[in-house]
């Protein structure tokens, strides 16, 4: 194949429509999360992310697989958490079974303000959404998001396959 070639260029051309339909929506979210709750949406993510663990077995996520889900970098997603700490809404602890493991929790404060930000997200991508959907580039890509089973997105267990 070359430079040239149509398979390639149709390839480029998908994937920067996807790209742009992720940017409008992450921004479109962005803005109205620090507007109505002082959260970035990667903050949030995080947040809703951790608040889905539970106890026993594989109920808490190490944090490769925390930066999987927010898909950020390790040290990134630690900066993240830290950040979070500070405002007191996480909290870390060490893993009661291997010393070596450490655990992050959402506290009251971060699960009160998830529950106040979770209608201001979702209201915030089903407009995103909508807006895309009126764009004919976009409006093929939003029907596969509006398609995706959630299921098909859940964390993969430690040292499982994605």
């Amino acid at each position: 194949m070359t430079a040239t070639d149509p398979a390639l260029t149709a390839l480029a051309q998908g994937w920067c429509a996807l790209a742009l339909l992720h940017g409008r929506i992450e921004a479109h979210i962005e803005r109205a999360l620090q507007a109505g709750h002082g959260l970035s949406a990667r903050e949030y993510s995080l947040l809703d992310v951790l608040s889905r663990q539970h106890d026993g077995d594989g109920g808490h996520l190490q944090m490769k697989q925390v930066a999987d889900a927010v898909v950020l970098s390790q040290s990134a997603t630690t900066r993240l958490v830290t950040r979070l700490e500070d405002r007191g809404l996480l909290t870390r602890y060490l893993c009661p079974t291997d010393r070596r493991g450490i655990y992050t929790n959402v506290t009251e404060a971060g699960l009160s303000l998830l529950r106040e930000a979770r209608p201001t997200n979702d209201t915030a991508l089903r407009e995103a959404l909508d807006e895309a959907a009126l764009n004919p580039e976009l409006a093929p890509l939003v029907r596969v998001v509006e398609s995706v089973n959630s299921t098909a997105l859940a964390v993969p267990a430690a040292g499982g396959a994605a």
